[in-house]
């Protein structure tokens, strides 16, 4: 019996549109079309997000979508004031946060090895590969918005102690950084601020 060799799918660069749409046309928008997001949508953006790689597969990140009034108003307080009304008119703000016991769901997310034992009792550690790892998965988190026709507004202008106190008092998540979410208002776009080119910010060796 003959062996049988399964190739490897050929990938291709992603189309000008599709490219455009990620990063060159995509902006960080501040005001927003009076336009719901269905949570079927963020559901597809939070399953599309979680395949990109985080280290060992620790996916520390957690998300809380607060898509009320109701929910906004408990945000208020910890907000920025140049923040505030963004966020009110977004029809999603994501608090994207980080699990400070991720590492107890290592046994499920990676079975092959006793990873739950690299962190346990290591708090500088945790913290480190969950802020980090979680900073990766905010990113994914935008990526995949915008793949999914989404607008996006990440910040970081809020009181992380404020904001924790509200939504995680027990302590166990910890804000990263902020997102709106929805239909961004073009007309309320800043110029896009220049960028540094590839000779300024990389070193080929």
């Amino acid at each position: 019996m003959s062996d049988v060799i399964i190739s490897a799918p050929v990938r291709t660069s992603l189309s000008d549109a599709a490219l455009d749409q990620l990063f060159r046309q995509a902006r960080t928008h501040n005001g927003w079309l009076p336009k719901p997001v269905p949570t079927a949508l963020l559901r597809q953006v939070y399953e599309l997000a979680t395949l990109g790689p985080t280290s060992a597969n620790t996916t520390p990140a957690r998300y809380v979508f607060l898509t009320t009034p109701q929910a906004k108003e408990r945000l208020r307080p910890a907000l920025a004031p140049g923040n505030v009304d963004k966020t009110m008119a977004a029809p999603v703000t994501v608090i994207i946060a980080w699990d400070t016991e991720f590492h107890e769901k290592l046994p499920k997310l990676f079975p092959h090895a006793d990873a739950r034992s690299w962190f346990a009792g290591k708090p500088a550690l945790i913290e480190e590969t969950a802020f980090r790892n979680s900073s990766l998965q905010g990113a994914y988190f935008i990526i995949a918005a915008r793949a999914l026709g989404l607008d996006c507004g990440p910040m970081s202008g809020f009181d992380p102690a404020k904001l924790n106190a509200e939504f995680f008092p027990d302590g166990k998540w910890k804000s990263n950084f902020l997102c709106n979410l929805g239909y961004g208002d073009a007309t309320k776009l800043f110029p896009r601020n220049p960028r540094l080119s590839f000779d300024e910010a990389c070193q080929v060796l």
